[in-house]
């Protein structure tokens, strides 16, 4: 983490940016109101997943890195909830749905490795070098 300069260098933010992209591209189509809402609502989840790893990274200490990994953990599982409910008024397949809770999982286990990782180091974060 110590050699790490820029938030486009971590995985789990490369990672994130590509289920945003992945989900986007599924809901974005979606036309009914209904549909259109939790669609909005699960588009807004999943960058919110990237955006947060962006910000708590950019605020350059690790304390506050920390408390914005934990928000977008938080993400990860609410954009699982939203696919369920995606699933349940039939809006995804069934295949559809297994393949994108299985990413958002690994998400929430990848951060979570971050988190632990940030926790067990000496190192406080870029802005007390």
């Amino acid at each position: 983490m110590e050699g790490v300069k820029r938030f486009e260098e971590l995985q789990i933010w490369q990672k994130s940016r590509a289920f945003s992209k992945e989900i986007h591209s599924i809901f974005k189509t979606k036309k009914q109101l209904e549909e259109r809402a939790l669609s909005n609502q699960i588009i807004r989840s999943s960058s919110s997943i990237m955006d947060n790893i962006a910000e708590g990274f950019e605020r350059g200490g690790n304390k506050e890195f920390l408390q914005y990994l934990w928000i977008s953990k938080a993400s990860a599982g609410e954009s699982r909830s939203q696919l369920y409910r995606a699933l349940d008024f039939g809006m995804i397949q069934e295949n559809e749905f297994l393949q994108l809770k299985s990413k958002a999982e690994l998400l929430s286990v990848g951060i979570y490795a971050l988190i632990v990782q940030i926790k067990k180091s000496e190192h406080k974060g870029q802005k007390f070098r």
